[in-house]
């Protein structure tokens, strides 16, 4: 008989719970009773869920507090349900606290929404999470010249974790990086754009959604937008380009890094974080096999060690470091300007 995934439910009020009413059944089972803020640390220690689906409603310093609580001390797969512009924001901060993806249901939890969802805690009930490191950084920014033709360019691919992580890399690193940062983090569709902004209000760096076109600026970070493909030409230009998904991701991490070694060749450097599955591994390796410089994430320091070892099984990580000594290589890699 096959066991059922546990999966915690944390919201403000019940009505969460009564919508995905006929989510629970046959393969997944809910554990404990209507959850809060408050109660999250001792309700997963008590009903050791494998899943938690978190309501996300509008900022609340007391639900982050207690997912960076829960993280450090009982790790566990955790999922935010979003809707509207204020909670999408505020779902930036519990994925930095320490939650791994973050979706938004229909008005309606029809048959197919019910299925998309189940397979989806299904999916993250198999992931191993790492107690979640705690402490950020502030910078401020300025506006920098566009990029030159000797100047390198660096791409990070990203999944689950990979927002945290990313604001560790972009925090150890001066306003004055001498290069322009490109990712492609897997997150859910439309919210890339809130991803931008928390990440620049994070770190003081400026992030934006790539525009097609846009020429690439040091010191400056752009993040692939939902649902196109995002690569960089070898003018230094950014390229949105529609297209099937690739290892069934749109936009996709091996899409990006390998642009950017066909583009900038021994000048570019790739960098694989957190995540689940194997996408960014290739070309993490075309770029070092065209001379770049390449970085995996280490398993101490990941969240999902996916990703990272995919990249070091096919030799494409020149070093392999923990999070926090990503920025000081790219740093010994960028010339200062």
């Amino acid at each position: 008989m096959t066991t059922k995934i546990r999966v915690l439910v944390v919201e403000p009020s019940p009505l969460l719970g009564l919508r995905l009413g006929p989510l629970f059944g046959k393969k997944l089972e809910r554990v404990g009773g209507p959850v809060t803020a408050a109660g999250l640390l001792s309700s997963v220690r008590d009903h050791e869920p494998q899943v938690v689906l978190v309501r996300v409603d509008g900022p609340s310093s007391e639900l982050t507090r207690a997912i960076e609580l829960t993280m450090a001390e009982y790790p566990v797969a955790m999922l935010l349900v979003a809707a509207g512009g204020g909670p999408r924001q505020a779902a930036m901060a519990l994925l930095a606290a320490g939650a791994l993806d973050v979706i938004q249901l229909p008005p309606e939890l029809d048959g197919p929404a019910l299925i998309s969802l189940e397979k989806t805690l299904a999916l993250l009930s198999t992931v191993k999470v790492v107690k979640h490191p705690r402490g950020r950084k502030k910078r401020t920014s300025t506006r920098l010249p566009s990029i030159r033709p000797e100047v390198p360019v660096v791409a990070i691919a990203a999944s689950l974790g990979g927002p945290k992580a990313l604001a560790v890399v972009l925090s150890g690193l001066p306003r004055t990086f001498a290069a322009p940062i490109c990712i492609c983090q897997h997150i859910t569709a439309g919210f890339t754009d809130d991803l931008a902004r928390w990440l620049s209000a994070e770190t003081g760096h400026q992030v934006i959604e790539a525009v097609e076109g846009a020429k690439l600026e040091p010191a400056r970070v752009y993040v692939a937008p939902s649902d196109v493909h995002f690569t960089v030409s070898p003018s230094g230009s950014a390229r949105l380009e529609q297209g099937p998904a690739v290892g069934g991701f749109l936009p996709s991490c091996d899409v990006l890094l390998k642009s950017v070694a066909a583009s900038f060749g021994t000048r570019a450097i790739g960098v694989v974080l957190t995540g689940m599955g194997r996408d960014g591994a290739k070309g993490l390796k075309e770029i070092r096999q065209r001379g770049g410089h390449t970085i995996a994430q280490d398993e101490a320091t990941s969240v999902v060690w996916g990703m990272p070892k995919e990249a070091i099984a096919l030799g494409a990580a020149e070093v392999v470091l923990p999070l926090g000594g990503i920025a000081a290589r790219l740093l010994e890699w960028v010339p200062k300007r």
